[in-house]
């Protein structure tokens, strides 16, 4: 299977795959393992090794459900820490699109403000590159969180669209 690492876009092939000194045939979550790659290429914390035919998108706008999980209100316009799986970026949340009523699923469009517990539908823009599936298709590479910079407290937990 040809592999291709993100975001230096180099293809390779995995030549063996290691755990606790004995080599595998194959591996899957949660196995912490050591993967050696047939090619001497930088692949350091954050990045991916992803099938070729089935490559994430790639983006540094963003939209996504959010779901506010502090009392302090999201300000649009704010930075923003965002942690996707290991990979770490300063964002800023550019556009709150809509609210949604939990009790009827309503989309709100009148009160924009976005307090605890609410739920939106935001845009966020990063400083690099976030590669991502939807959330529907992969829970993993399709959700992300929000974190305040002053504080280092997670202040939202998101959906990628």
């Amino acid at each position: 299977m040809i592999l291709v690492a993100l975001p230096g876009g180099l293809k390779t092939t995995i030549e063996a795959i290691d755990f606790a000194g004995e080599s595998l045939d194959y591996a899957f979550p949660p196995q912490s393992v050591t993967i050696r790659l047939k090619d001497e290429i930088d692949v350091s914390r954050g990045s991916m090794i992803v099938d070729a035919k089935n490559q994430p998108q790639q983006s540094q706008e963003i939209d996504l459900m959010v779901c506010w999980l502090n009392e302090k209100p999201l300000v649009v316009k704010g930075k923003y820490q965002i942690k996707h799986n290991s990979n770490e970026m300063r964002g800023i949340i550019t556009e709150v699109k809509y609210k949604v009523n939990i009790n009827t699923i309503e989309e709100i469009h009148d009160d924009l403000s976005v307090g605890l517990n609410q739920i939106a539908r935001i845009t966020i823009k990063t400083t690099k590159p976030l590669f991502f599936d939807s959330y529907k298709k992969n829970r993993d590479t399709g959700s992300l969180i929000i974190i305040d910079e002053g504080t280092n407290n997670v202040v939202g937990a998101g959906m990628i669209l």
